[in-house]
């Protein structure tokens, strides 16, 4: 027993090292190294509902330690610019292929959330992104809000932008993570 002054350090019985590796060999025999086929088959099927490539989602999947629940867009990412609030045709066929999880968008202005809505019966819902001039809570606040409001928690959706600032909305929402808009959507044209 550890008495005052005791820094519990490792014991000094006898057979110490011989109980250390037979716990770790116990141990490694629980947890295998590898994922079960069934397993990889699904999160395969998984990583294609959403539109990501196996090897995307499964480092999100273990970053994130959950499934992923939500698309957050930027505008920027969905192509989403100048005049009119529609984005291009091959961006909403790769929005329309997404199951089994909620097509969110953040809507730089001038854009109008409701006119994005309208335009692209593809997403779910949208909220207006935000400012460049909002500060780190500001813009935490905005993002967390949004992805509350969908009532999903912000660990399970994944953001999508297309600049430098979009970046940091993945830190600041708590997200699963931030994925560039040139990798989701691939090479697709516009």
């Amino acid at each position: 027993m550890a008495g005052m002054g005791h820094n519990n350090g490792p014991t000094m019985e006898p057979g110490h090292v011989y109980r250390t590796h037979m716990w770790r060999k116990a141990q490694k025999r629980l947890m295998p190294n590898t994922i079960p086929l069934l397993i990889v088959r699904m999160r395969v099927q998984r990583a294609a509902e959403l539109g990501l490539d196996y090897k995307t989602y499964a480092s999100i999947r273990q970053a994130a330690g959950s499934d992923i629940l939500g698309l957050l867009f930027s505008s920027n990412a969905l192509r989403i610019i100048g005049d009119g609030a529609k984005m291009p045709d091959a961006r909403a066929r790769a929005l329309a292929e997404v199951k089994a999880a909620r097509r969110l968008s953040l809507v730089h202005a001038p854009h109008q959330p409701p006119a994005v809505l309208q335009a692209n019966p593809v997403l779910d819902a949208a909220a207006a992104a935000p400012r460049f001039t909002d500060s780190w809570t500001q813009m935490s606040e905005r993002i967390q809000g949004f992805i509350r409001e969908q009532r999903l928690p912000g660990n399970q959706v994944l953001i999508i932008g297309d600049t430098s600032v979009e970046s940091e909305w993945g830190t600041a929402a708590r997200a699963a993570g931030y994925l560039p808009a040139d990798r989701y959507f691939g090479q697709l044209s516009a």
